[in-house]
Formats: C-alpha cells, structure tokens, sequence
C-alpha cells in the first residue's frame, strides 16, 4: 500500500523495518525545527509505500518524550497513528531558537538540486542568519571582526550627511561630530576602550577594499536589457550609499514620464513611480542576508523592473500578509539609520509606498510570486497609465488635501479590475479583514468614488460614473453596473447631467452598447416625453435637457 504523495521540504518518510535508530529519528525532528517544521512519517519508504511500524515506536506518549528529551531546548511535538497502527505522524512545529540534539548536532532541511529534500548540517554563518530571521539576531548591530575605525570612510560620511540634507533626516544627526555621529546611527561600537565599525557602519559608509576584505557579500549589480542584448551590466562593491545613488543615476536615465492632459488636469507619470523605486531599493540593501553569498540585482528589461535580493521574507512575513503584517527586519540597526537619515520610509511600511506608487495611477501591482527561501524577488511590470483612474484618484487626492489611504486604493484597485464586488470578495482578493474592507468602502460609498447597491452580505460595489465620464469609457460603465433596458433613459440622464446637460446619438449608442439607429429612437421618444430636446442637425445635433 502507498501512502499517496511524495517527499517534500516539509515531509519525510523513514523506514522502520529494521527499526530506525534514535540519532536518525532525532536529527530529522532537529532539522525540520530548524526549517520551517513539517511532518515526518515512521514506518513509510522513501518512495511511499508503507512498510510497517517497530514494536519499539508503537507507543506514541514513550515516542513524544523520548524526542523533547533528546532535543536542547526541548521539541514539542504532536503524534498521531494510522488507522491500522503501520506508520505514526511526527507533527514537528518550526521553532523561535536554534535546536540541536542532546549530542550537539544540528541539522536544517533543503532541497537538492533533483527536487528531493535531504537533512544537512547547520554551519555558523548559516546560524547567524537563521537567527536573523528569527528576529532573535541583529547581524548590522555586531561589530566587524579585525577591523579599524580607520576602515570608515570620511568620504562616505559625508555623503551620509548630504542625504540628511536632501532627504529630511533627522537634522540634529548633522550637529554631531564625526564619532558622536557614528555612535548615534549604531555605524561605530565602543569595544575594549575602542571604537570599532558595524556591520551597519561598515555597509553604509565604509572604505571600498575594507567592504571586499569584511563584508565580501556586500554586492550589487545594475542590468539594462532590450530583448538579449544586454547595454547595461555593471557590477559593484561599494558602501551602501554610493551604491544606492550609482542605481538610481543609472534608472533616472532610463524612467522615462509620460503627460497626462484633460482640460486643466496636467501630471506627469514615470514609467516607474520614483518614490516606489526609492523604497524597493532600500529594502533590498536593508532587509538582504549579509551571512550569503550572492547580490542584490537590478534588471530593467523590455516586461519591466526586478529587484531581487539574498535572504528570504522575514519569519512571519508571507505574500498574503505583506501589506498587513507588523514591520519588522532581518538588519534593525541598519534600517533604523537609514530611517533616521530619511532613506528609509520612517513608519517602516515602504511596502505601502512600492504598491502605493503603481495603485496611484492604475497599474498592474508589484508581484512578488517568484520569491523564495532564499532570495526576495518583486517585479514591477512595464505598463501604461489608466488615465480615467488616474484622474479619478487625483481630483480626489486634491478635494480632500490629502493622500488616500492605502487600503481605499487597493480597494478601488480592486473594483477597476473585477468591475463588481461583494465587501467579501474584495477582503479575500485583497487579503485584508472584512472589517477593514466595509468601513473603507463606506468611506469610498460617502465621497463617491464607489457605489454600493443590495443589502446586508449581497450588497456590492462597484467604481463611481466618474471614472466613465468620457467616452472611451462609458460602455465599461455599462458592463460593471449591468444595467437592463428599462435604466436606459435614467442612464442617459445621468450621463448628460455629468457632460453639460447634452448627449448625441453616438454617445447613446456607445454608453448603452446599442446600434445607432436604436439610440435615435430612444432620443427621440424621450423628447416626446418632454425629458431631451432635439438641438441642431446633422454632425452637430444633440439633445439637451429640459
């Protein structure tokens, strides 16, 4: 009999014909605590067939204690047997420490390169960074082994001061002298009498051959391609704040704008928002694994711009949760000194600010699917902007003298891409409470910018007239709303209310999807009615309110 599905990094199956040995059984409990927990199954082989249970494994209470005996700190794990007592379910839950056995060894899980999961020794450096993602270590806080304060850089430090300048930073850092500032910003620790530099000091402002000797990993890299040609591909180990402005020099020159006009509504939109292109940059450089190897890469190509960097999501950060979940970093003492000198969002929700600079102008939203334990990857597609949300979201943004919140766009967002939505609908597709989700469209419902219709669950929503009042986009107006013949005159009221009083017959025909014809005779019975008037003929005709 088989077990019906495969090994995985969060599944194993081991043998116990010939009855598995207690290091065994114990360095694949330490390994799944070390990873992100999972299930190992007794009594199954490799390809799933299920070969039975050893008499000396049969009692699931001996089992469970037997494991948080032989396991520093003790594991805690849920046991549970199969119907017919041939293989036993190790539940191992991912733990907030290092675990070792009881003998000192410590193991972790990966996937080979065929696909299979195997269990590997933990190293040291792999220690630091498991802890880092545990949030339980601060790598950029830890002073850099063999290393001066001679290996801080005036230069760098004053580049550091500039971007205090430009970017509003914390204007009392600049009346500090150059060791008061290094202590403040954590780039400098006071070490038997001594100062020594950071990790933190030594990334952001140390000297260039000092960064390649101490911090060899501190790497990036900037590619520009069209197709397979590569004009661009220039990699760089320098501080972080030199590396950042070389970036963003080398994406100035490529973001080009595109003007937006309609009557006195003027604005200009990059190809990538700048402010959102800041922030993904910090938070690669902030939030990479110091610990590997590997670099933090910038590629510009025809679908568009990706940043990706080494070092996982953060322990609890997830896709679904990444616009909801309590900031928190892999390099505390480096984002708070880019936060404190104003390269960093100061709230830490950048993540706000990356989406925020495509849901503004109504653009496909930065993915970031093809992240993986081990590398951060967004991608901002290469698009157009919706001018009609565009305007929308920016007469709105004028009205009210202030920016709209984040949940309000993606929720707009949302609504411009499915047309019609239940409050949850949206809260699913958006991943945010149902809570949330109802009082912001409420909000959106009062300024009218959405409108609601139906009660109690069935109650929908969908975007306001105001996004169709032109008509490249009154049909979609149409679709979204699902209006039946009956509407139609109160359509064409309500659409002429909102084009100073007048309507034409090819307005009609396109804002109710119906032929020309049809929509002259549908004018004309309404200027019967005494509700239209007939004005002019020929191109020029149309019809006003009475």
């Amino acid at each position: 009999m088989n077990i019906g599905f495969r090994e995985d990094i969060n599944t194993e199956f081991k043998s116990d014909r010939s009855r598995l040995s207690d290091s065994d059984l114990i360095d694949a409990v330490v390994a799944f605590a070390n990873t992100s927990g999972g299930d190992l199954y007794i009594g199954v082989e490799d390809g799933g067939e299920i070969s039975g249970l050893h008499k000396t494994h049969q009692d699931a209470t001996q089992l469970a204690a037997f494991i948080a005996n032989k396991t520093v700190p003790p594991v805690s794990v849920r046991i549970e047997k199969s119907a017919d007592n041939q293989y036993v379910k190790i539940s191992v839950p991912q733990c907030r420490s290092i675990v070792a056995s009881s003998s000192g060894k410590i193991q972790r899980r990966r996937i080979k390169t065929d696909g299979t999961p195997e269990n590997v020794p933990m190293y040291p450096h792999e220690i630091t960074s498991r802890l880092s993602d545990l949030s339980l270590l601060d790598f950029s806080s830890l002073t850099v082994p063999d290393s001066e304060y001679s290996d801080l850089d005036d230069v760098e430090r004053e580049r550091l001061r500039n971007i205090i300048r430009t970017y509003h930073g914390e204007s009392a850092l600049l009346e500090l002298d150059n060791e008061e500032l290094d202590k403040a910003l954590r780039l400098a620790s006071v070490e038997n009498g001594r100062l020594v530099p950071t990790y933190c000091g030594m990334i952001l402002i140390g000297k260039a051959d000092s960064i390649k000797r101490c911090v060899p990993t501190a790497e990036a890299t900037f590619q520009d391609m069209s197709g397979t040609s590569v004009s661009v591909n220039d990699s760089f180990v320098l501080p972080l704040l030199a590396a950042f402005e070389k970036i963003q020099a080398y994406m100035d020159a490529r973001n080009k704008e595109e003007e937006i006009e309609e009557g006195f509504f003027r604005i200009s939109v990059a190809d990538y928002n700048k402010r959102a292109f800041r922030e993904a940059l910090v938070n690669a450089f902030c939030h990479r694994d110091y610990t590997m190897m590997g670099r933090i890469r910038v590629l510009l190509n025809d679908e568009g711009l990706t940043i990706s960097n080494p070092g996982g999501f953060i322990e609890g950060v997830t896709l679904e949760n990444l616009l909801t979940v309590e900031p928190h970093g892999r390099n505390t003492a480096l984002a708070d000194a880019l936060k404190r000198i104003g390269l960093a969002e100061r709230t830490g929700r950048g993540i706000d600010r990356i989406f925020e600079g495509s849901l503004l102008y109504g653009k496909p939203l930065p993915d970031y699917s093809e992240s993986t334990d081990v590398v951060v990857k967004l991608f901002i597609p290469k698009s157009l902007p919706d001018r009609s949300f565009t305007k929308l979201i920016s007469d709105e943004q004028s009205r009210t003298g202030s920016a709209l919140p984040i949940n309000s766009l993606l929720v707009l967002n949302e609504l411009k891409r499915n047309r019609r939505s239940t409050v949850n609908e949206i809260s699913q597709n958006i991943h945010v409470s149902e809570a949330k989700v109802r009082i912001t469209v409420e909000n959106l419902v009062e300024s009218g910018m959405i409108e609601g219709a139906g009660q109690g669950r069935g109650r929908h929503y969908t975007l306001s007239a105001k996004l169709y009042q032109s008509s490249d986009n009154i049909s979609g107006y149409v679709r979204q709303k699902g209006i039946d013949r009956v509407r139609y005159p109160e359509m064409i009221i309500q659409y002429a209310k909102n084009n100073d009083g007048c309507i034409t017959r090819r307005e009609a025909a396109s804002l109710l999807l119906i032929s020309e014809d049809q929509a002259y005779r549908l004018l004309k019975g309404m200027a019967s009615e005494n509700k239209l008037t007939p004005v002019g003929k020929g191109k020029a005709a149309h019809y006003e309110l009475v």
